[in-house]
């Protein structure tokens, strides 16, 4: 029985068990059971459990004593957001600079330039926001960028049909693949080879090798997928759907399913095999099968994001307008920052914690 339970529970054993009283009694009986229930309530709350209760009730509307703005990042990394104001790139001691009027953005190998699209362009800039090249294509979106630290790509998407170009912007390049569903973003796997897996309209993953121009493997169909993220040792790929959890390995037969229902998004743990899970309401970790509730709270988390050490996740928290980050080695502790959206133009969306120097 969860705290909230036990609480009702003893409010309403003591309730029942009353003894009936003359109607003449009734206004000093209704004041005694008032104090009667408040004396209990308040002992069930004062025990570990009513304390328990007290907590969820408090985290319900976000967490107390959060920091009124973004002082400092609790971890090495910048941070890349996007609100309805555009992209920003957070730096560790909470400076903030906004790189301009664009829908999407995504950070280089190693944080050395980020790739932003708007309707109708994707370009590359640098952390100060200039242009160093942009190039006009219909309905862009998703651009993400992959590759070494000297020979790079970037994936994007045009409708349905998925395009990659060099990381100077030649040489851009209809893949003619399986047609793109419109709703998960293409992953590149971490190293020098320019690998790439994406999810086909029918569910179905496909990994391929842009060098190449060859498909590696493919997948079953799987209904409702939302998620693609890679491991950093590029080993495993995780594909999140509306109610599981699937890992591959190198070929189209998973080595993990899980039935996880309701995920709005997911990242694999730096340098180790943890995946964070972020639901409307709580944030699990997935380790094999071992699953752990880091954080729980009522309203809408909207996705998460590892620190490059792999010892912090943020989860944004919109109704409560916090970013919460949660410690996740040793014992757990919290750190949130408020007024997020005033800080940012809206409350944004984060794309990743990277690249700790």
């Amino acid at each position: 029985m969860n705290p909230e339970d036990r609480a009702w529970e003893v409010v309403r054993r003591a309730f029942e068990d009353r003894t009936p009283s003359p109607r003449r009694k009734i206004a000093r009986d209704k004041l005694s059971l008032a104090i009667v229930t408040a004396a209990l309530f308040v002992a069930a709350v004062a025990s570990p459990p009513g304390r328990a209760l007290l907590g969820s009730v408090r985290e319900a509307v976000g967490v107390e004593q959060a920091q009124p703005a973004l002082f400092s990042l609790p971890a090495q990394g910048r941070l890349l957001v996007v609100s309805g104001d555009g992209p920003w790139i957070v730096q560790r001691d909470g400076s903030r600079r906004r790189l301009g009027d664009w829908r999407e953005a995504s950070w280089s190998p190693f944080g050395r330039f980020v790739v932003v699209s708007s309707d109708n362009e994707v370009a590359a800039l640098d952390p100060q926001g200039h242009v160093r090249w942009s190039l006009a294509r219909p309905r862009v979106h998703f651009p993400r960028w992959g590759g070494s630290r000297t020979d790079t790509r970037i994936a994007y998407l045009t409708g349905s049909r998925l395009h990659v170009v060099a990381g100077d912007g030649t040489g851009d390049v209809d893949q003619n693949g399986g047609p793109a569903a419109a709703r998960v973003a293409p992953a590149w796997r971490p190293g020098a080879r320019h690998v790439l897996a994406y999810v086909t309209t029918r569910g179905r993953v496909y990994v391929v090798d842009t060098d190449a121009g060859s498909l590696r493997w493919r997948s079953a169909p799987y209904a409702g997928p939302r998620t693609l993220a890679w491991s950093r040792d590029g080993k495993r790929l995780v594909l999140v759907t509306r109610d599981k959890v699937v890992v591959f390995a190198g070929a189209p037969k998973p080595v993990l399913t899980r039935f996880v229902r309701g995920v709005v998004g997911a990242a694999v743990e730096p340098g180790g095999s943890r995946i964070a899970l972020a639901r409307a309401r709580d944030v699990l970790l997935l380790d094999g099968r071992r699953t752990e509730r880091v954080f729980a709270g009522a309203g809408r988390f909207t996705g998460i994001a590892w620190s490059p050490d792999g010892r912090w996740l943020l989860v944004p928290w919109a109704e409560a307008d916090q970013w919460v980050f949660v410690r996740v080695e040793g014992a757990h502790r919290l750190r949130a920052v408020s007024n997020v959206a005033r800080q940012f133009g809206g409350f944004p969306h984060v794309e990743t914690w990277c690249c700790a120097r």
